[in-house]
Formats: structure tokens, sequence, C-alpha cells
């Protein structure tokens, strides 16, 4: 039997859009699963996710997650990629047929803005009531039968997190006769004729729909950044004239159009939300009491400290039994390799270069696991906007505000999506300068190199818990002040500017999904596994080759085989900039293999001192790293791992620019090849400079 409503000959596009912290992300994976493809927008560093979703009847849907905007009248590249999709202004993405609205449904009236904007576009749309439990919670009701009424779209109740309210939504999309809205609003007559004429001229020389081209023209005269973005198709000439004119005559006669506009929008928003919205008494909720505590002067920063000793605390106690498992099985392999095999280069390759190198890493796995998931899990439960908020008094007296910290609390994990969420700060000197300082945080890939400088720094097979504690909260702590004080210079030498104020919601407290929060573990850790099994690979590879080759005279010892080798010539060549940090040509190797990135200092220095410490015939065997280190001398005897000289390694990685991932992020972020240069430069300066005074002050006081 035919379908009564054939599928289209290609999926109808629906765009979901919607304020920060309402949900548009939980829903847009809810439709899609793990059918997404996810990437940037050409031109700009702004995430690009799109999906497939299936209608009631089967028939696939193409889905694109927009970026959070709060306005069409884009102050940010990711409201300005939000505005030109659903303009059709990018060629690189097809423009949505439909549109699906997502709003807070406990602050309607604030999330209504967004929505007046879209339905002047004269598109189907469908508008969806999130966090309908949370409004319950807060006192508020809301008359759905009287908005859809009022606005002539599907209006669905829903609870994205516990997937209330998907098979409605998924039914109104399915529907071919979606209808257009009857939103109903009257341009003010100031700014009348001059939108009139825009949109005649958007029409006639720009070929747009006359409801788009008067969406459009509206939007010109309040957008803060009326220039295109990469990938767009510029205003015509005549457009540009007419636009330039009206300005021209209003600043003359003093009328602010911009703020006649919004503030007309907000009349009608607020009559109909009036209409709709319904209070009832309520006591305080319980994420008013939660924030009581949690955002208070004093309490505020206790519960912060406190919640970041207890990640710590978490990565070493948690990760204890499945590292030492992944290490035992490494081993184990790496020793079957070696019975297996004959001796010979090719053995020597794969154990003391591939698993040597590789199994260095990935015995960090369940500590890098465990940061990620309370990373997520403090995310999805909406204290990380608590915790901007708790340091935007301090962030503004770097020249910051707290919508700052977020970019750079995100870069505790990475810095790399770190350095991408900064395109949310709408101030454009501020957002530079959160990028240049974004990489001081000590990320993820620091992990390995702090956890083994500490495994050598103490003596005794096994590390105080409160010392690793200690020590890497120290670490951590240099890092964010590191980046607070460059914060502080640069906005009052290359970047000046007056710090700007912050406007941030605070989401309500819900309970964290965790399905989410391990989707986002697994993709974090295949991330690093991938890195683990190309990168570090093959830079293990490399770097045994460069250690084994060219062969010394047979006889020689392993240390004069070592010294002999490419890499033993590369580290002897950067050892006079090095040794007034206490580093030998040894440590040289590992600085410069880790500009690749960070974590590659333990799997080269790994492949470095197996080389040297690996016996003959029987008795070979690949010493364990923390031994090997602590084993290691001067020529004249003098140990080079001393607890001064791990402490002095881990505020280098600290500072320095050891991530080319990094630096390539930034290049495309800024659009210059100068910021990322200057940032090498300034970092590892710092890092040298900072790491002299350590040891040289430590041992003019006898350490």
């Amino acid at each position: 039997m035919a379908s009564l409503h054939p599928a289209p000959a290609t999926p109808r596009v629906f765009a979901v859009v919607g304020n920060p912290n309402c949900g548009k992300s939980t829903l847009f994976n809810a439709l899609t699963g793990l059918k997404q493809k996810v990437g940037n927008y050409p031109g700009v560093t702004v995430e690009k996710k799109v999906g497939t979703a299936y209608s009631q009847h089967g028939q696939p849907m193409t889905v694109i997650d927009m970026p959070g905007s709060y306005s069409l009248a884009a102050r940010s590249p990711d409201e300005a990629v939000t505005r030109d999709v659903l303009l059709g202004r990018r060629s690189d993405t097809p423009t949505p047929e439909r549109i699906i609205c997502i709003v807070d449904a406990s602050n309607l009236e604030r999330s209504l803005y967004l929505v007046h904007q879209v339905l002047d576009l004269g598109r189907p749309v469908i508008l969806v009531l999130n966090m309908m439990d949370i409004a319950a919670k807060s006192g508020i009701a809301l008359r759905i039968a009287r908005l859809e009424k009022e606005l002539g779209i599907p209006v669905i109740p829903c609870e994205a997190v516990n997937g209330k309210g998907l098979i409605d939504l998924k039914l109104a999309m399915s529907r071919p006769d979606l209808p257009l809205s009857r939103h109903a609003w009257d341009v003010p007559k100031a700014i009348a004729p001059a939108v009139a004429e825009l949109q005649a001229s958007l029409v006639d020389n720009d070929n747009k729909p006359p409801l788009s081209a008067r969406a459009e023209a509206l939007l010109l005269l309040t957008d803060q950044d009326a220039v295109r973005v990469s990938g767009s198709t510029p205003l015509s000439r005549r457009t540009s004239e007419i636009l330039k004119g009206w300005q021209g005559r209003w600043e003359s006669e003093g009328t602010d159009w911009a703020a006649i506009l919004v503030q007309s929008r907000y009349d009608s928003i607020g009559k109909m939300a009036a209409e709709v919205v319904q209070r009832r008494p309520a006591g305080s909720s319980a994420t008013d009491r939660i924030d009581a505590a949690v955002t208070d002067p004093v309490w505020g920063w206790i519960i912060l400290v406190a919640v970041m000793a207890l990640v710590f605390l978490s990565i070493f106690t948690l990760a204890e039994y499945p590292m030492d498992w992944i290490d035992h099985h490494v081993a184990a392999f790496g020793e079957w390799v070696r019975s297996s095999l004959a001796p010979g280069d090719l053995r020597n390759l794969l154990t003391d270069g591939a698993i040597a190198g590789v199994g260095s890493i990935l015995v960090f796995l369940p500590q890098i696991l465990i940061l990620f998931f309370f990373i997520g899990l403090l995310e999805s439960t909406g204290y990380m906007a608590r915790a901007a908020f708790i340091m935007d008094r301090l962030m503004s007296r770097v020249g910051l505000n707290g919508r700052s910290f977020i970019p750079m609390l995100s870069s505790y994990a990475c810095a790399i999506p770190g350095i991408m969420a900064t395109r949310t700060i709408e101030d454009a000197k501020d957002r530079l300068v959160t990028i240049l300082v974004a990489p001081l945080m000590s990320c993820s890939a620091r992990l390995p190199v702090y956890l083994i400088m500490i495994a050598a720094l103490v003596p005794g097979d096994r590390v105080p818990l409160m010392t690793k504690v200690g020590i890497m909260m120290l670490m951590y702590g240099l890092g964010t002040g590191g980046a607070f004080g460059f914060a502080w210079l640069f906005k009052r030498t290359l970047l000046k500017g007056a710090p700007s104020m912050m406007i941030m919601e605070l989401p309500p407290y819900h309970l964290p999904r965790l399905k989410d929060v391990a989707f986002h573990m697994v993709e974090r850790a295949w991330i690093f596994v991938r890195n683990a099994g190309t990168v570090i690979l093959a830079i293990s590879i490399v770097l045994w080759f460069l250690s084994a080759y060219p062969r010394a005279p047979q006889g020689a010892s392993a240390q004069e085989q070592l010294a002999g080798s490419f890499a033993g010539r590369a580290g002897h060549a950067i050892e006079p900039l090095i040794k007034p940090l206490g580093f030998d040509w040894r440590v040289g190797i590992g600085l410069i293999s880790s500009f690749a990135a960070r974590e590659v200092f333990v799997s080269s220095t790994a492949v470095v001192f197996n080389v040297e410490n690996v016996g003959e015939g029987k008795d070979m065997n690949v010493v364990p790293l923390r031994t090997a280190l602590r084993d290691a001398r001067w020529p004249d005897g003098r140990p080079l791992f001393t607890p001064l000289v791990c402490l002095g390694l881990m505020v280098y990685y600290v500072f320095a620019m050891q991530c080319m991932s990094t630096v390539a992020v930034v290049w495309r972020e800024t659009n210059s090849l100068w910021w990322p240069l200057f940032q090498i430069i300034y970092m590892t300066g710092t890092a040298w400079v900072v790491t002299f005074v350590v040891y040289q002050a430590g041992r003019a006081l006898g350490f």
C-alpha cells in the first residue's frame, strides 16, 4: 500500500536553534543518536554538527545543531554563524527549510527574543518548551494552547534530558503541512520606511523572498557585526548605500534606531508572556538554596578548591588499579615479543621503540578518563557557570570577565576545545587574550609528565597520596596564576581595553545525564588512544631509530651508542642552553620530541633510557622508567633526576608551549601566523626563565 505522505526526494533540513544552556544539544543528540558528523564551518573555528533523524514514518530528516545564540544580531562568531545559516548566506550549508526553536520553559520571556526574530523569517517553526519539570518546580505554569494560538505554530512541552516529548516532536517534524506562523509584529513607525526600502532592495537586488528580506532588513539595523563572515554572500552596493544613508540620517537626528527596534520587540514579547505565563507562589527553589552557598564570596571559593582537590584525589586513587593492570599487560606483551623474536634490530624496534613508547603513555588512560568524567559532570550539573561567576571578580582584576574563565577551565582537559570555546566571548580583545593564555592551564597531556616526575621525585616505591595531590595542585595553581598574570600584562600592553561586563545566565541545577557524560569520556579517550597509536607510535619508532643509529663501534657501551646517535647529537647541540636548568642532553631529546605533544616526553624518555639500560643476552629487559630515571647519572656520577630537577621539569612543562595541534588551532582561530609564533616565543621563554630561577635558587639554598 502506498504511503499517504511519500518521502521527499531529498531529506528535509531542520535547524535546531536556542539560547545557551537551554538543552539544545541534548535534544539534538536525542533526535540523531550516533548518526552525527562533527566538523568546523569553513573559514571559522565554530563547530558544525549535522545529524540524521527519522520521522514517525521512517523518513530521514537532516538536522543541523546551530551554535547557542541569544540573538540573530550577532555579537560573537557563534551567533554570526547561526544568523548566516538561517538567512541562507553560507554556501557551505544548506538553508534550513524548517526551524526547531528550543527554549527554557522556566525563563520563557527572555528566551522568546530569539524566537521572535526567527519567526520573522517566514519559515515553518516548531517551538519546544524544554525543562518543563524545572518550570513546574519554580512555580511556573504555561498556557501552551494559548501560546500555540498566538503564534500559529506547534508548541511541544518537553524534558529532553528524560526523553519526554520526543515522540510529539517527531510527529510535528513529520507533518508535510507544517503551518507558517501567524506571528504579527508592527515595526516602529520611526524606522518603518527604512525597513521597507531595505526590504525592497534585498528582494530586487539580492533575490531574497519578501519575508526573508524583511527579516534581514531588520537584522541589518540591529546587527553588531554587519560585515559578512567568510563563506557568506556580500550585500549588494544598492543595499549598502540605503543602509548607510538611513544610519547617517538617524545619527544626525539623534535617533537610536537599534534601541527602538529592540525595545519594540521586548514590548511585543512582554504582552505575549503576560497572557501565557502563570506564576504560582513558591518558596525558594533547590537551585536558590544551593547557590546561597556555592556563589557565596567565602564558601564559594572553599567549595571550588574542595571540588578541584576531590578531582585530583580521585585521579590518583580510582585510577591506581586499572593503571597497574595496563602496566602489567604492556610489560607482559613486551616480554612475549622479546621471547618470540630473535635478537636484532626488529626486536629492539618493537620492544624498545613501539611498545616502550606507546605503553608508557597508555598507562595514563584511566587518569585521563577520570579527569574528563569530572569535567563532563561539572558541566552537565550546571556548576561550570557558577565557577565562572565566582571567578568573575578575580578575572576583572586582570582585565577580563568570568566568561573567559569557562574556556580556561575547559583547557584543564585540553587547550584545543578551550581555545575554540572562546568564540562565545563577545569582545575581540578579550577573546584574543583568552586564546593566548589558555594553553597555560595544565591540560591532561601534562598529566603523564607530572606523574612520572612525582614518582621519580619521592624516594621509595610508593608516593604518599597527599604528596601527589599537593604537588599536582601546586602545578595547576602555578599554571592558573601564570595565565592570570599574562592576561593582566596583555590587557595593559598589547591588547589594551577596559574590562567588559559579564552578563551570564546561571542555569538551574539538574541531575547529570550519565549517558552524555560517558559519551564525552569515550570520545576523548578514543582521541587519546588514537594519538597513542599514531602520532606517539610514529615518534617512538623514529626516536628509536635516531637513538640506535648510526651504530657505534662493536664493544661500545649503551651510553656511548646513545651519545653518538642522531638523537644524542641533537641533545648535545641544545645542552648548553638547558644545562643551566639542570637538564642534560638526554632530557634535551625529550624536550625536542615533545614539541609534537607534551605527553611524548614520557614515551621518548622511555625510549632513550631503555636504550641506555638494556642488558645483553638473557639479561635483556625493559627497566621501569621510574627506576631508570632515578639511576641516571651525570658523567661525574651525580644523580641526574634529583628532586630539584624533577620539580624544574614540571615547572618547565607548566609554561612551555609544547603542542603543535594547539599552535595550529590558534593559527586558524586568529587567522594569523603572528599570534601562534608569539605564543611559542613568550611561553617557551617564560618556561626557561622560571625553571632557571627555580633550579639556581634551589641550588643556592642547598637542595
